[in-house]
């Protein structure tokens, strides 16, 4: 394994329970922006360049601005938040623990393919491929995501928009 590798699963790590244990959501959400960026030099390692694009553009810029305004403008803080009793604490617990434990027993028996040099493609992950396979092969569901986005941008500025006379917050 590379050293850079190793680095870039380090702090995806360390980054991963920075979101999870951080009190402040917008630490929260700083940390996965920073989880983000980790994946996306995996992604790099992977050569799928195309996904490491995507993955920044959508994900660390768009997604998280996304949240950051909903965080901000929800305005979370100590005093409004109710109080969870011990049992809720517990049952989160037991769940996260059995997820880990089918997770682990999932796991048990893979078996990862290695390197081979001779089948090895260098081209997989590049942008041409991608288009390739999917304007080709899954031109169907691509227009049907591209119209379920065209939907979902109209609805929002249906719901956006304001009606005479009345003010903002």
């Amino acid at each position: 394994m590379s050293p850079l590798f190793l680095f870039l699963s380090f702090v995806a790590l360390l980054s991963a329970l920075g979101v999870v244990l951080a009190k402040n959501p917008v630490h929260s959400v700083l940390f996965l922006i920073l989880t983000f960026f980790t994946l996306s030099g995996h992604y790099l390692l992977l050569n799928a360049q195309f996904l490491a694009a995507v993955n920044i553009i959508v994900y660390a810029g768009a997604i998280m601005v996304l949240f950051l305004f909903v965080i901000m403008f929800l305005n979370l803080n100590e005093e409004t938040e109710p109080h969870k009793p011990a049992l809720a604490k517990f049952a989160a617990a037991i769940a996260g623990g059995s997820l880990l434990l089918i997770l682990v027993a999932a796991m048990r028996d893979i078996n990862p393919a290695g390197y081979d040099p001779a089948s090895f493609d260098s081209q997989i992950g590049m942008v041409d491929r991608l288009g390739m396979v999917l304007f080709q092969q899954y031109a169907l569901p691509f227009e049907l995501a591209s119209i379920l986005l065209l939907a979902a941008m109209v609805g929002s500025v249906m719901l956006g928009k304001r009606e005479t006379g009345e003010r903002n917050f």
